[in-house]
Formats: structure tokens, C-alpha cells, sequence
């Protein structure tokens, strides 16, 4: 029996929980191999299609929701009237990007460009860039209408 969630919210996240090393050894090594050439791509639209799944209601739920998913501490650093530039940083991207694997971040793209068009009602990409140097992903939005 399947249990049928239209939307779920911020809060349903605390009652999901998982420690340990297998949500990036599945994102990782799995799904890219799984995913293949077009794993980016994929794992890109995937995160989109992941946005839709939550009941976004402001840039607080995204910034919530990074935290939430593991991905880390989101923060806005710059709105233009075309972009939208983020930072991601944290413990967690630190060790990701130490780890002895390809970590990439197409995932958290393809998410906050749909939170953001969700939240803003504007047709938006997102483009990300990863500086190893700092331990920061800079994720730039673009509105595209």
C-alpha cells in the first residue's frame, strides 16, 4: 500500500532521518553510474522535479529545506533584476568536496532553480559554481522571461 502525499511540508523532513555514509554513496557513486552521460543532466531535473514535491512558500522554506536535506547552509548574497546569486556553505560541502569522490551539486541546481520559480512565479536556471579553494558553491540564478 502506497501512501499518497500531494505536497509535503518543511516540517514532515524531521520525522525522515538517515545517518551515515549512504545517501552519498548512492548520489555519488550509484546514480551517476545508474544515470550514465547524461547524469548531470538528470540529476539536474531531478532536483527540479524534487522542488515540486514541497510545499515551498517563501526563500525561508528553500533556505530550511537545504539544511533539512543535508545539503547545508544556503544564503542569499546578491539579487540583480536577472539573477539571484547563493552561497553554499557548511561542514557537510567541506566534506564533500574532501571526499574521495566526484562530488557535484546539479542536484541542489536543479532545486533552487524550481524553489525559486516556485517562490517568485518567474522561469528561472541555475548555474553553480564550486570553489575548492573556500569550500563554497556559489549558485547563480537566471531568470530567463
Amino acid at each position: 500500500m502506497s501512501k499518497k502525499i500531494s505536497l509535503l511540508s518543511v516540517s514532515q523532513l524531521d520525522k525522515l532521518h538517515t545517518a551515515g555514509a549512504g545517501y552519498d554513496i548512492l548520489r555519488y557513486l550509484c546514480l551517476p553510474e545508474l544515470l550514465g552521460r547524461e547524469s548531470n543532466t538528470l540529476l539536474y531535473f531531478m532536483g527540479r522535479n524534487l522542488a515540486r514535491k514541497f510545499d515551498i512558500k517563501s526563500m525561508e522554506d528553500v533556505f530550511i529545506l537545504f539544511e533539512k536535506l543535508g545539503w547545508g547552509r544556503l544564503e542569499l548574497i546578491k539579487e540583480k533584476r536577472k539573477e539571484t546569486i547563493f552561497y553554499l556553505m557548511a561542514d557537510a560541502v567541506v566534506h564533500r568536496l574532501e571526499a574521495p569522490i566526484d562530488a557535484d551539486f546539479r542536484l541542489e541546481a536543479g532545486f533552487l532553480a524550481e524553489a525559486v520559480q516556485i517562490v517568485e512565479g518567474i522561469e528561472c536556471e541555475c548555474m553553480e559554481e564550486i570553489n575548492y579553494k573556500i569550500h563554497q558553491i556559489e549558485f547563480s540564478v537566471l531568470f530567463t522571461k
